[in-house]
C-alpha cells in the first residue's frame, strides 16, 4: 500500500540537509520501502584526479555521445568547484559564469555574515557576497571578485536525464576538498522538503555517495555538464546510505534569473496539507473515487481557505497508520486527472502568485468545481517539522 503522507504543503520527502558543520538527518518518508539503488560510488581523496577510470556505461543527458571517464570529468571540472565556508558551516558550490557567480545551497550560507570560497586551480581563498537565496528551492547565488581566472562549469539539461544515466558528484565531504564520487540516476521527479518546509519538485535521486559537506556541489552528467545541485540525503545514520537528492539545474536556472533581476524569488502558495488516495484508503473511508489527493488541513487565511476548500474532521486507521478522513478529495487540476498529492504540489510549484487553479473535488460523495487564486508563499511552511540532527 502506498503510504498516506501528511505533509506541510507541501513535502513528500523529509530529507537531511547535507552540511559539514550542522546537518539535519533524514529517514525516507515519501514512499514505502527502500527503493533507492544501493551505492556503487567510489570516492577519490582530495587532489587525486584519476582514481576512478571506468568509462561511463551509457551516455547521459539526453543520449549525447560525449561520455567521459570519471577522471576526465574531474580534470575538466574540479577547478570550478568551490569549498565554501560560511560561519561555522562549510559546504560546496560551483562557478556558473565568467562574472564570478557561484551556485550553492541556501542552507549552506543561511545566517552567515562572512562567506569565503576556495576555488580555482590553486584553491585561492576569496571573499564572497550573497546575491540572494531562495529557501523554497534551497538555492543560493554568491558573487566573488577577481573572477578572470575561474573555471565556469557547463550547465546541462536536467529535463533530458534518464534513470540509469551515469553521474558524477564533486564536492567537499567532511572538509576533504575536491572529492569525486560516481553513480547513476536512480530515479527522477522525486520531491524533497526544502529548509523552509515546502517541497522541491522534479528532484533527481542518485546513488553517488553524498555526505556532509557535499551540499551545494554539482551533480554532473557523462559529458561533465551540471544537471543538479547535490542537496540532501535519505539516511538512518546521518551519512551516505546510497540515496542522495539533487535539485535540478532547470530549477536553479529559474532561481538565478530572478535573483539577478531583483534579489528575491516569488513563489505560489495554496495552503493545504494532504496525502494520496489509494484503493485501500478509498475502501476504508468509503470514498467514491480511488485516486486523487485527500485534503487534511486547510490553513486559515490561505488561498485554499478563501476559495472554500475543506479539510479533514476525523481520522481512520490502515495497518496501524493514521489517515485523515472527511476532507475534500481533489481529483482533477485544470481539467486533468491527478494521482495524488505530489501532482498538486508539482502544479503549485510550477505556478506563480495570482495564477488561477481549477480544482475538481469530491465532497461527501458530490463533485464540485472550485477555483483558487494562488497566493504568495510565506517564508516558512505552516506546521513544518524538522528532523532531529543525526550528523556527527
Amino acid at each position: 500500500m502506498k503510504r498516506i503522507l501528511s505533509s506541510s504543503f507541501g513535502s513528500a520527502v523529509a530529507g537531511g540537509l547535507v552540511v559539514a558543520a550542522v546537518g539535519l538527518g533524514a529517514i525516507e518518508a515519501g514512499w514505502v520501502g527502500d527503493d533507492g539503488d544501493s551505492g556503487g560510488a567510489t570516492t577519490a581523496p582530495s587532489g587525486q584526479a584519476n582514481l576512478v577510470s571506468n568509462e561511463a556505461g551509457r551516455s547521459g543527458s539526453g543520449g549525447s555521445d560525449d561520455g567521459l571517464s570519471v577522471g576526465e570529468i574531474y580534470e575538466r571540472d574540479a577547478a570550478g568547484v568551490a569549498f565554501i565556508r560560511a560561519g561555522q558551516a562549510s559546504g560546496s558550490g560551483f562557478v556558473i559564469d565568467d562574472e564570478g557567480h557561484i551556485l550553492t545551497n541556501a542552507h549552506v550560507v543561511e545566517g552567515a555574515k562572512d562567506i569565503t570560497v576556495e576555488v580555482g586551480e590553486d584553491g585561492e581563498q576569496r571573499e564572497a557576497t550573497l546575491v540572494g537565496a531562495d529557501p523554497s528551492s534551497d538555492v543560493a547565488l554568491l558573487d566573488v571578485d577577481e573572477s578572470d581566472d575561474l573555471t565556469a562549469l557547463e550547465l546541462g539539461d536536467s529535463g533530458t536525464t534518464e534513470v540509469g544515466d551515469p553521474v558524477v558528484a564533486i564536492g567537499n565531504p567532511f572538509g576533504l576538498d575536491r572529492t569525486v564520487t560516481s553513480g547513476i540516476v536512480s530515479a527522477k521527479q522525486r520531491q524533497i522538503q526544502a529548509p523552509n518546509g515546502f517541497s522541491i519538485s522534479d528532484v533527481i535521486q542518485t546513488d553517488a555517495a553524498v555526505n556532509p559537506g557535499n551540499s551545494g556541489g554539482p551533480l554532473l552528467d557523462s559529458g561533465g555538464r551540471v544537471i543538479g545541485i547535490n542537496s540532501q540525503i535519505a539516511s538512518t545514520s546521518g551519512a551516505n546510505d546510497g540515496v542522495a537528492f539533487a535539485v535540478p539545474i532547470a530549477t536553479a536556472n529559474d532561481v538565478v534569473d530572478q535573483l539577478l533581476d531583483g534579489g528575491s524569488v516569488r513563489r505560489a502558495y495554496l495552503g493545504i496539507t494532504g496525502g494520496d488516495v489509494t484503493s485501500e484508503v478509498a475502501e476504508t473511508l468509503d470514498l467514491t473515487v480511488e485516486r486523487g489527493a485527500i485534503v487534511e488541513q486547510v490553513f486559515v487565511g490561505g488561498p485554499a481557505a478563501d476559495a472554500g476548500l475543506e479539510g479533514s474532521d476525523g481520522q481512520a486507521n490502515i495497518a496501524g497508520q493514521a489517515i485523515p478522513s472527511g476532507g475534500d478529495v481533489i481529483t482533477d487540476l485544470n481539467g486533468e486527472p491527478i494521482e495524488g498529492m505530489e501532482d498538486v504540489i508539482t502544479a503549485v510549484n510550477a505556478g506563480a502568485p495570482g495564477d488561477e487553479l481549477k480544482l475538481t473535488v469530491v465532497r461527501d460523495g458530490e463533485v464540485q468545481e472550485i477555483s483558487v487564486t494562488l497566493g504568495e508563499r510565506p517564508a516558512q511552511a505552516e506546521g513544518a517539522q524538522q528532523q532531529a540532527p543525526q550528523f556527527p
